[in-house]
């Protein structure tokens, strides 16, 4: 249901300002440059609908589709919500509908500059974020145990900026944490996106380790083989890479952290994704021989999870998730990915103190971001007595 409220809201966003447009302003300049006038906004539609309706995402159907929407649609349709107002307004008072449409232009072209901001510096902008976990179920000996997550690499998007991968990993080594946890998409489409960045990769550190999982777009699922099992070997291909580099990938699994007598688990599993995306988790297996006792952190790529299977079926106090980037916009406090997601970015608490954390992504799957920027978070556990 959201998602065809959210493909309505595009249609709505993309068509009815290029009607407004067309008809009050263009129409008068004749066929050819009405023709003309409409060119991106049909590429916007084709590329929607092969990409994303009835095709698998490609990375440049992605790229085509996201650019000409944020540079093109929302410029246009602010000028069109501003046009009007002032057309309105010129009922009473003639000029407002000429003041409508400059103020609605300059609106348009501000956007429009942000736009072009988020495309080629946003996604590079990097930022660290602190979140405190308190809990009276965190052992004491754990009492300031420093995490760090990283979520959505997407590594190929850095093949235009590879040394903004060796900063984010010199900012997470600075921090000197007591663990690294990557909340799944190493990759956008292929396994041969790791290679160039695997000896920087292999420089994260931490003392108890780098541990990883799987996100939907590890499975390497968006793309087109020539052999049936094409995408097993390219999945198997990223399994492999990452242990390679030295992080401890869960597949359904779990790894016990030791302080003394004490212990917390970390316990990983597949991605868990309602369709249209791969659904592999296993949580009973991943919590296999764990007692009810023990402070649980699971790493779950897909945050529907958590109301879905976590809190109804399993006693696991936090969860680390990614994979909604706040759809790599944000404005203040609003993300178009909430109309997707009840969870969609930060800390999230049950009525029983139960907690989620979102990462928005350190990556980008399209060379873009804006006010939702490149994260490291940095999550720090507190025992309450």
């Amino acid at each position: 249901m959201r998602m065809m409220v959210f493909i309505l809201i595009l249609v709505i966003a993309v068509l009815l300002p290029d009607v407004y447009i067309w008809s009050t302003f263009i129409r008068r300049f004749g066929t050819i440059w009405g023709l003309v006038y409409w060119i991106p906004t049909i590429v916007i539609v084709l590329s929607f609908l092969t990409g994303f309706v009835f095709g698998g995402p490609s990375e440049w159907i992605m790229k085509l589709f996201f650019y000409l929407f944020l540079a093109v649609s929302i410029p246009k349709l602010l000028f069109t919500v501003v046009s009007l107002v002032g057309k309105a307004v010129s009922l009473l008072a003639p000029v407002a509908f000429t003041v409508g449409n400059v103020a609605g232009l300059a609106v348009a072209l501000l956007v429009f500059g942000s736009a072009v901001y988020g495309f080629a510096w946003g996604w590079k902008r990097v930022v660290v974020k602190n979140v405190d976990i308190s809990s009276a179920e965190i052992p004491a000996t754990f009492d300031g145990y420093k995490i760090v997550q990283l979520s959505d690499f997407h590594i190929s998007t850095y093949d235009a900026s590879p040394k903004t991968v060796d900063e984010i990993v010199d900012k997470v080594n600075a921090l000197n944490p007591d663990a690294i946890m990557f909340t799944g998409d190493l990759v956008n489409m292929s396994p041969d996106e790791i290679a160039p960045y695997k000896d920087v990769l292999a420089r994260l550190k931490a003392k108890d380790g780098v541990f990883s999982i799987l996100g939907n777009h590890d499975y390497c699922a968006y793309r087109r083989y020539d052999t049936l099992d094409g995408q097993a070997k390219s999945l198997e291909a990223v399994i492999r890479q990452e242990r390679e580099i030295g992080w401890q990938l869960l597949i359904n699994e779990n790894r016990i952290l030791r302080r003394g007598n004490d212990s917390i688990a970390i316990v990983g599993v597949e991605n868990a994704g309602s369709r249209p995306f791969v659904s592999r988790a296993d949580l009973p297996k991943a919590l296999s021989g764990l007692s009810d006792g023990v402070y649980k952190i699971l790493l779950s790529h897909d945050p529907t999870h958590w109301r879905r299977n976590v809190l109804p079926e399993t006693d696991i106090q936090l969860t680390l998730s990614g994979h909604t980037h706040a759809m790599q916009l944000k404005i203040g406090n609003f993300s178009p990915s909430q109309w997707t997601y009840d969870e969609w970015g930060g800390l999230y608490e049950d009525e029983n103190g139960r907690k989620l954390y979102v990462s928005t992504g350190t990556g980008s799957n399209v060379a873009f971001r804006l006010g939702a920027w490149p994260e490291i978070d940095v999550i720090t556990l507190h025992s309450v007595k």
